[in-house]
């Protein structure tokens, strides 16, 4: 079990779901735990769980991923109280409302999705990259899906926003590099939670993605155990930790590319 102490991380969506697991996983490895959600009295009541079960030192903050000024008020509120984030988990997230083909959404329903998958993400990442950069280093870790690279017909807007995220992911790993920085895609699989339950193509599943196997990765990430993935795909519950430690990936492989219809492919 890797020994995260010292660390301070920072996870969106923390009062429930997987942000919630993920919050108690990386706060009983020793990392200090700033959780970030909408919802001010659950978030703080999740938080507050979290220390008593670990000792750890944690942080409720009440804020709208979306909205710029709250998000750099509870960034600068982190490093206050608890110091620098080196790991920031960008797990907050809105998903289609209903199951139905693009021309039938509600417009204003399917951005605030948008939004919340990638100008959330891009809020978070602005505010906290440029401490990451001055302490010579961090990880960012973006929960993808496996929407996000293939398209949806009953999904648009939750597809639109994950693929998005791929690319703020990658372009994170190219700046970021000759600064210490890593980004990561992470897909957990279909985990157990409210949001998960509620959808109309999952009634009925019986096999779920133990939020184990996500702490896992998340973990071995901010252990810095998988650097040579960064800016690349990994999914908890399919790939195995111990094959992820010992590959090094190479050329496009888990990242989202064109397809060449053949070897005459002028974009091949």
């Amino acid at each position: 079990m890797p020994d995260l102490t010292g660390l301070v991380a920072l996870v969106t969506g923390a009062s429930a779901g997987i942000g919630r697991h993920l919050a108690e996983g990386l706060a009983a490895r020793g990392a200090a735990v700033a959780g970030l959600a909408r919802g001010a009295e659950r978030l703080r009541a999740a938080m507050d769980d979290v220390a008593a079960a670990t000792g750890a030192r944690t942080l409720a903050l009440p804020a709208d991923v979306t909205d710029r000024a709250a998000v750099d008020a509870a960034v600068a509120e982190v490093a206050q109280v608890l110091g620098p984030v080196g790991l920031l988990v960008n797990n907050a997230g809105l998903i289609d409302a209903a199951e139905v083909p693009l021309w039938e959404a509600d417009p204003e329903q399917w951005w605030a999705v948008v939004e919340s998958q990638v100008r959330g993400p891009f809020l978070l990442a602005r505010a906290v990259l440029p401490g990451m950069v001055a302490a010579g280093g961090g990880r960012v870790v973006d929960l993808a899906s496996g929407i996000s690279t293939r398209a949806n017909p009953r999904y648009s807007a939750y597809s639109a926003g994950k693929t998005a995220q791929l690319r703020l992911t990658e372009a994170i790993d190219l700046a970021g590099a000759a600064h210490g920085v890593r980004a990561f895609d992470l897909a957990p699989g279909v985990v157990d939670t409210a949001m998960t339950r509620a959808m109309p193509m999952h009634a009925g599943r019986t096999e779920w993605t133990r939020p184990e196997d996500v702490v896992d990765l998340v973990v071995a990430i901010a252990a810095g155990e998988l650097d040579q993935w960064s800016g690349r795909f990994v999914r908890a519950g399919v790939d195995d930790l111990a094959t992820l430690r010992a590959t090094t990936p190479s050329g496009d492989a888990r990242r989202l590319r064109l397809v060449p219809y053949g070897d005459t492919d002028p974009l091949g």
